[in-house]
């Protein structure tokens, strides 16, 4: 029996996962310089954070999450998003009695069960941002440049950013009432006017053709906001032209979790077809007291590396990424090879990317391993060398080749590869 990865769990092995460590290294990289700390939370949780966090009434809790009893007789679940857990860890380790706001990332495997398609897995990867603890306008503006720089870093040129305002606890009521009146008269099935009485905005997110042609006429939230979210939302907007970064007021934006408030986006590649969301986020200003700490305004994102790669392919880019090694070894005979394995060691421990033929595979076989290495350099290195205390130097690239002494190796090739 040859064993096969579950359904619905992409592999990304070399080459491809170059892509996804540039992916994820972008983003890294613009959370980083924007003072944001990695933070490292459980792959599982206790069910309950995720049904009281995510929403009892989404499809992520009703239809999604894996969840199952442990030998101890605990309801656990796989992390199906990371916001309600790296909030969960800020509250349990007094993180935000500190300096506000805490500004954290993190990155790992999120768990649906879900229909396999393209861009849609059981076990997708995501990369994820937080700010805690600020109602300030300019967080959300930064939050969504970070995501923006990753998406540049990347070159990809397609990306789109949606842009709403969901209200806040005071005004959202008002539109509440306003969209259970317009949904009430529609001709709906059973389980969607169940959701229209829990969760109306759920409808909007409805992505049924014969859903969605009804909702044509549907009361939109930014003509309900209070004037502190008109206000935020504004602000939040003029910041965003600060920065150059393009947007569009999507006002049916309502995303997939119950616990976003005001400022709500999503990033979209329309080369994508269905599954064109290649991340987003949003404030979530209630989501602490919800899940049983103290009031705690914060907001985030997260970017589905998954989406983000095809995207990449789609776009026809040649996403660059550093050779696997800088040197490559080539012994000829035993003696040789005893030899080169400590130097590719002694490599190593000088900072030098290196690696070496195994296996006796003679001259030939070996230096197609070197071009195949993406190395700059091979060290060619055989019986007359040792007797003559030296080995051959062979630039790939140009095919230039000169005799260097062992003694002076390691000094030699650090001179060449940063030359």
């Amino acid at each position: 029996m040859m064993f096969q990865a579950p359904k619905g769990v992409p592999e990304y092995y070399p080459p491809r996962s170059a892509i996804f460590l540039a992916v994820r290294e972008a983003f890294a990289k613009a959370a980083a310089n924007a003072g944001y700390s990695y933070i490292e939370v459980p792959v599982f949780e206790d069910t309950a954070l995720f049904a009281r966090g995510v929403g009892e009434s989404t499809d992520v809790v009703t239809k999604e999450m894996y969840t199952f009893t442990d030998r101890g007789g605990r309801s656990v679940t796989l992390r199906p998003e990371f916001t309600a857990g790296v909030l969960r860890s800020t509250l349990e380790h007094n993180l935000h009695q500190g300096q506000l706001p805490v500004k954290l990332w993190t990155t790992g495997p999120a768990f649906r069960y879900e229909q396999p398609q393209a861009g849609r897995y059981r076990q997708l990867q995501q990369f994820n941002v937080e700010a805690i603890g600020t109602e300030d306008p300019a967080v959300d503006a930064e939050t969504i440049a970070i995501a923006w720089s990753g998406y540049q870093a990347l070159g990809l040129t397609r990306v789109r950013l949606l842009l709403n305002s969901l209200g806040c606890r005071n005004c959202r009521p008002q539109y509440r009432g306003a969209l259970q009146e317009f949904l009430r008269r529609l001709d709906l099935d059973e389980a969607t006017r169940q959701r229209v009485e829990i969760n109306p905005l759920r409808v909007l997110d409805d992505k049924r053709p014969e859903v969605r042609a009804q909702l044509a006429d549907a009361p939109l939230i930014p003509d309900h906001l209070c004037a502190s979210c008109k206000s935020h939302h504004d602000k939040v907007r003029t910041l965003l032209e600060d920065l150059s970064i393009p947007w569009e007021d999507n006002p049916r934006l309502v995303r997939g979790l119950d616990y976003y408030t005001r400022t709500t986006y999503e990033f979209d590649h329309p080369l994508l077809g269905a599954q064109s969301g290649i991340g987003g986020g949003g404030r979530y200003d209630g989501l602490s007291e919800d899940i049983g700490g103290p009031p705690l305004p914060g907001i985030g994102f997260a970017v589905g590396v998954d989406r983000i790669i095809l995207a990449i392919e789609a776009e026809g880019l040649a996403v660059r990424t550093p050779p696997r090694v800088a040197v490559y070894g080539v012994p000829i005979g035993e003696e040789a090879a005893r030899r080169m394995f400590t130097l590719v060691h002694e490599l190593r421990a000088a900072g030098i990317a290196a690696d070496m033929a195994y296996g006796s595979k003679g001259l030939k076989g070996a230096m197609k391993g070197a071009d195949r290495s993406g190395a700059s350099l091979a060290v060619i290195l055989g019986e007359r060398d040792l007797a003559a205390g030296t080995a051959q130097v062979k630039n790939l690239a140009t095919g230039e080749q000169s005799a260097v002494p062992l003694a002076e190796i390691v000094t030699t090739l650090k001179e060449r590869l940063t030359s």
